[in-house]
């Protein structure tokens, strides 16, 4: 019943083509029957074929075969049809080989047999659907291995996509694609801050001295300014009255403290005394950064201008403090995946940070000398993902911040009278605002050689004694080298921009 079947399906199959018996096909055509012919009138023949998975190959002889061999029946089955044609099945990926032997046990041909994927459907349909790429599609024992170039990445990955569903198995395909053209990215970035402090204080500080009934009272008022921790500046604002002599070198106006650091308080005749706190600080902090890198597509490239800072981490067991560096200023870090010639995605992560004592950690030792204070970071920090052309920029603006903090000290009750209720409240006024915007461009860049290329130390020439002393500079007079000054290397070096 089985060779009954497999001859209808055979004839159903139409005309046979004939193949030269010393070919050895790396590749059958997916159009019609596989035939092999093998004469052996010139002695043993021996070849090599690549079958289907699935698919069946003809084998005539012109000489009767009695035997046929096959070494693993499992990967190739072997059915003879008649004693000069034999139909080759393949049933398994995998290797064998064939034995053919007529009736007086000489061997006639010997055909190594390598089963796996037909990977012809799956060729024509990548270059059906992607005409402007030259993929190259090649099967390795139950994998398929894509080779050659793509116009872009986005076309490398739905070309693997495709290739795993033909496998079953996305870990059965080896992308080996090349996107056509550059490769390297080269961006130049500028990082761009701006901060203004304002800082306000108001206070009126009053001592009073008089005699009520024969009773000398001493009384004092004198703000904390306890947003900021104290005044500005101890010495500005004015001094009305005289209530208490102070020590020498002290500047106590508080009447219970200048007694007790050796000044004197007179209550006769009855005085009163004021001071008048008032500063306004304004600071102005800049901070700019232009870092270029280059990197691979698909490569991660990283900058830091700024430094690092101890941290303890913890004690060994022998009770020493171990450290651990944190990082700090103008970092950088981006990866860049060329899509096409003209299309780059960019995966762009930037911070600017500093040490502040603002939540800073101070540890209490058993004295001044033991303490220890580990400073905070204040960070802006920004990642996206973005999609532009070569020579394209874009910007990460809007990281603003607006701190405002006010506190108003005051005397209950009098500090509520009108005009003379002002001499009793003390105002602490503290705003901050900073703004951060970073100006980013990508261009697609090529290898150039080091004469092209310019350092900010070319042509500089240290100064001689005399001109250091004579006439004061920090530099000698000098030309730039011209372009022969240094040889150019054999290899390529740098980058230019496209």
């Amino acid at each position: 019943m089985r060779r009954l079947l497999l001859g209808l399906a055979f004839a159903a199959l139409g005309a046979v083509v004939a193949a030269p018996a010393n070919a050895i096909p790396d590749r059958m055509p997916d159009t019609g029957p596989k035939v092999i012919a093998i004469s052996s009138r010139n002695g043993m023949v021996t070849q090599r074929i690549t079958l289907g998975l699935n698919k069946a190959v003809i084998v005539t002889l012109d000489a009767d075969a009695r035997d046929v061999l096959v070494a693993s029946p499992d990967i190739v089955d072997a059915v003879v049809r008649t004693p000069r044609r034999i139909f080759l099945m393949a049933q398994k990926i995998g290797q064998t080989n064939a034995f053919f032997f007529d009736g007086a046990g000489r061997q006639l041909a010997i055909i190594d047999i390598r089963v796996e994927r037909d990977t012809g459907d799956l060729a024509t349909m990548l270059h059906t659907n992607m005409p402007g790429s030259n993929i190259r599609v090649q099967a390795m024992n139950d994998n398929i291995v894509l080779t050659g170039t793509v116009s872009s990445a986005q076309e490398s990955a739905r070309a693997q996509d495709i290739a795993a569903r033909f496998a079953g198995d996305p870990n059965k395909v080896v992308n080996m694609l090349r996107v056509a053209g550059g490769e390297q990215v080269m961006l130049k970035v500028r990082v761009a801050e701006m901060q203004r402090n304002i800082a306000k204080q108001f206070g009126v500080n009053l001592a009073e001295a008089a005699i009520v009934a024969g009773v000398p009272i001493v009384a004092s008022s004198a703000p904390n300014f306890a947003l900021l921790g104290r005044a500005l500046n101890d010495l500005s604002g004015a001094q009305a009255g005289v209530v208490c002599s102070a020590a020498a070198g002290s500047t106590v106006l508080n009447p219970l403290q200048a007694v007790t650091q050796g000044g004197t308080c007179s209550a006769s005749p009855n005085n009163l005394q004021g001071t008048l706190k008032a500063l306004e600080q304004v600071g102005l902090v800049h901070t700019l950064a232009e870092p270029d890198l280059t990197a691979v597509s698909g490569e991660t490239a990283k900058f830091l201008a700024g430094g690092e800072f101890p941290v303890p981490a913890g004690r060994d067991t022998s009770g020493n403090i171990s450290i651990v560096f944190k990082q700090f200023g103008v970092g950088l870090s981006f990866t860049p995946v060329v899509l096409s010639a003209g299309r780059i995605s960019l995966h762009v992560s930037t911070e600017v940070s500093e040490l502040t004592t603002t939540g800073a950690f101070t540890l209490q030792g058993g004295s001044a000398q033991t303490g220890l204070t580990i400073p905070a970071l204040s960070v802006r920090r920004a990642q996206t993902t973005v999609e532009l052309p070569s020579g394209g920029s874009f910007a990460i603006a809007g990281l603003m911040q607006h701190n405002t903090k006010q506190v108003i000290e005051a005397l209950p009750g009098v500090k509520d009278l009108p005009v003379l209720g002002a001499l009793f409240r003390s105002r602490d006024y503290q705003n901050n605002e900073s703004e951060l915007v970073v100006i980013i461009s990508a261009y697609l860049v090529e290898p150039t050689v080091a004469s092209n290329l310019a350092s900010p130390t070319d042509g500089f020439v240290s100064p001689t004694d005399a001109e250091t002393i004579l006439l004061g500079k920090l530099n000698a007079t000098y030309d730039k080298p011209g372009q022969g000054a240094h040889p150019a290397p054999s290899s390529s070096v740098g980058f230019i921009v496209q």
